[in-house]
């Protein structure tokens, strides 16, 4: 059988094929209350039917001031863990593991989702003022406020209930968002990080964030689920977060009790060049294979079965995330397994007559 379709057991979870869907926001929230709704759950059931092995929801707040819109999903409370079970159950019934990605976007928050404004959300408009690494906003954004030392020291056990909270939800698999230019991010690269305290400054303290909250999320859910990081794994500029950086971070990240490490790229900052092309990020998720005994994921523009296919034969990559390929056909998987001549026995019964056929 391709390997794209062989199953992967991390901890006390398998998922049925190498196939997993990345977190794609969808702003579709009633505004501030960070609910799940009949959108989320036929959006992501949907991609259950469509023979994903993992669906991840989008990125969720852990509290709402972490929100990137009004309309983001978040997992602060106990209706939002009451309002995803009904979501989370429809994926697990349709024989995929429901992952959360659990996210807060520091100075990259308060801002319009695409079809109702442009930049940030004034707070006299409902928009609010973000925390940061920095006192320097996002350009266009709102200027945020610096955390104090304390606050980041709060903000570790805060991901960690976001943790229990997901799984009380019924989520599989928890990731944390560490890409992209968002909160922690932020305190990962040199750039958006000059603090003079204990998050500051060396590598190793700048990482310090993100290996305490692995480690408090570890210890809160137990060693059942599986705990992912996404990583963007440079900037883009020499004086950033590199390559490099992300492989050792995320040795660093695999001791503290992380299971897998989800490899993107940029988002941190405006005005650099991003080689765009088919797989593009493969490359820099080889690289932190070599650094890691954990497994590795690759995303970004990945289209094809056969191009994903080739991906796993000829890398270490263990994993294939599908993000835009999969708004644009729920059933990728399905296709994906027509094309390799793979006869799966997870086709939905209601579909088997509109199964593909050569």
């Amino acid at each position: 059988m391709a390997k794209l379709f062989q199953p992967l057991t991390i901890r006390s979870k398998t998922s049925r094929n190498r196939i997993w869907i990345a977190p794609m926001c969808q702003y579709s929230c009633e505004e501030q209350d960070g609910l799940p709704n009949q959108w989320h759950l036929v959006h992501l059931g949907s991609r259950a039917l469509g023979g994903a092995g993992l669906v991840m929801c989008e990125a969720t707040a852990i509290r709402p001031d972490g929100r990137i819109s009004p309309w983001d999903t978040g997992i602060w409370n106990n209706e939002q863990v009451k309002a995803w079970q009904v979501t989370t159950k429809f994926i697990r019934d349709a024989g995929a593991l429901a992952a959360i990605q659990l996210a807060h976007a520091g100075r990259k928050a308060s801002i319009y989702r695409e079809w109702s404004g442009t930049g940030a959300i004034p707070e006299a408009e409902g928009g609010w003022q973000p925390v940061s690494s920095t006192n320097e906003p996002f350009p266009g954004y709102n200027t945020p406020r610096e955390l104090s030392t304390e606050e980041v020291r709060e903000l570790v056990q805060e991901w960690a209930t976001a943790a229990r909270r997901s799984v009380e939800a019924g989520f599989d698999v928890i990731e944390i968002h560490a890409a992209h230019g968002y909160l922690i991010h932020q305190f990962l690269s040199p750039i958006t990080n000059q603090r003079s305290d204990e998050y500051g400054g060396s590598k190793e303290n700048r990482a310090r964030f993100l290996i305490e909250i692995v480690r408090a999320m570890r210890e809160t859910v137990g060693k059942d689920i599986p705990v992912i990081v996404r990583f963007s794994a440079t900037d883009y500029r020499e004086d950033g977060f590199t390559v490099a950086d992300c492989a050792e971070v995320a040795k660093w990240c695999e001791e503290a009790g992380a299971d897998l490490f989800d490899i993107s790229s940029g988002g941190l900052i405006l005005g650099v060049n991003i080689p765009f092309g088919p797989g593009y990020q493969v490359p820099m998720a080889q690289e932190i294979t070599h650094g890691v005994e954990s497994p590795v994921a690759a995303v970004g523009l990945i289209t094809t079965g056969e191009q994903a296919e080739e991906i796993l034969q000829t890398t270490d990559i263990e994993i294939i995330m599908i993000g835009r390929a999969s708004l644009r056909d729920p059933y990728w998987p399905l296709r994906a397994a027509f094309e390799l001549d793979v006869e799966l026995d997870y086709w939905p019964n209601q579909y088997t007559r509109g199964k593909f056929k050569k």
